[in-house]
């Protein structure tokens, strides 16, 4: 999975202190309290929609893949974790504090929670809202979150990103960009410049109007988010 590929290539390379200065020594699935922490997340995650079965430990350890030696303790503590919910968020606080200058890898957590999350077949409200809350904590940005929803559990045809076919961490420039490039194509003038019949011209007003929608939906979005954060 994506965690572990990252892991991988990071060990490859032999990060040093200069290329992530805020990050703890080491790697860290050689880190005991990143192993506790999301030992702790993916076994509560699990228990979040009142289900937890064998199916979402198999993920577990298909993600994040415990050391050999170390199984025994992390299938004990799994299985403690996941009696209860609570006290999630303060295992994510702590490994948000522990790698806050190393976001990427609290991208990748997050990226491999989804996936325990889907193990059952069935991602619920709860799961998505105990991810969302996640990913909070984490400081990931509410367009880091939509991103890595689509990428786990597609996107909706209304969503306004999939109208400009941007994705939602774009930034501002390549938003407007797609929007005056979709609003080019699709503009009524250009059917009426073709000669195309009244029809087809009411299906490009249509067309462009969803296009100015989701672009002032996008920009809205952003806004707000932008107001709550300064708030």
């Amino acid at each position: 999975m994506t965690f572990w590929r990252n892991i991988a290539k990071i060990a490859a390379r032999r990060l040093d202190l200069a290329e992530c200065p805020d990050c703890p020594a080491g790697l860290p699935g050689e880190d005991p309290a990143f192993s506790t922490a999301v030992t702790a997340l993916g076994a509560k995650l699990a228990k979040a929609d009142g289900r937890a079965d064998g199916h979402e430990f198999a993920a577990f350890s298909e993600v994040f893949h415990p050391n050999p030696a170390s199984e025994d303790n992390i299938h004990r503590l799994y299985d403690l974790a996941r009696q209860t919910t609570h006290g999630f968020e303060s295992y994510a606080k702590r490994l948000a504090k522990r790698y806050r200058g190393c976001p990427q890898i609290l991208e990748d957590v997050v990226d491999g929670l989804f996936h325990i999350a889907k193990a059952d077949g069935v991602v619920t409200q709860v799961e998505i809202d105990y991810l969302e809350r996640v990913a909070d904590l984490f400081g990931l940005s509410p367009l880091a979150f939509r991103r890595l929803r689509a990428v786990h559990l597609g996107t909706e045809a209304d969503d306004p990103y999939v109208v400009l076919d941007v994705p939602a961490d774009a930034d501002d420039a390549t938003v407007r960009a797609a929007w005056k490039s979709a609003l080019s194509v699709a503009h009524p003038d250009r059917a009426r410049a073709r000669g195309l019949p009244a029809e087809f011209i009411e299906v490009a007003e249509a067309k462009a109007a969803a296009i100015n929608e989701a672009f002032t939906t996008v920009m809205r979005e952003r806004r707000d988010m932008g107001l709550a954060a300064a708030g």
